[in-house]
């Protein structure tokens, strides 16, 4: 249940991220729309974290849970941040700041796909 979450998430960011690169490529700052598509990520990222806590409650857990769990948390934490200084920003760098967010909440998914696949 966890994998196609995972790559749901995965390709909402994907997508994200090509927005952002195409703004910050095209010198333009982030937009209202790109800010809608970092929330529904998040909102992608909180069904993933409920799902990954009824699993660990049935007894399925990551191989090491508090790596698993810290990318979590850091995770969810990333794009709001990005959001708020992408908006505040008001240049190309907004642009830049959200494609890098993107891109680590990128990462950051597919190490913890790594550490739940070996439990």
């Amino acid at each position: 249940m966890l994998l196609p979450l995972t790559v749901t998430v995965l390709l909402l960011c994907a997508a994200l991220l090509a927005w952002a690169v195409w703004f910050a490529v095209r010198d333009r700052a982030v937009v209202l729309r790109q800010l809608w598509g970092a929330s529904v990520v998040e909102a992608a990222l909180l069904v993933q974290i409920a799902v990954a806590g009824v699993l660990a409650a049935q007894g399925r857990h990551a191989a090491d849970g508090v790596t698993f769990w810290g990318y979590q948390v850091t995770a969810l934490m990333i794009l709001p941040f990005a959001a708020l200084w992408a908006f505040a920003e008001r240049t190309r760098w907004s642009s830049v700041v959200l494609a890098v967010a993107a891109a680590t909440v990128m990462f950051l998914e597919y190490r913890m796909l790594q550490i739940w696949a070996v439990a």
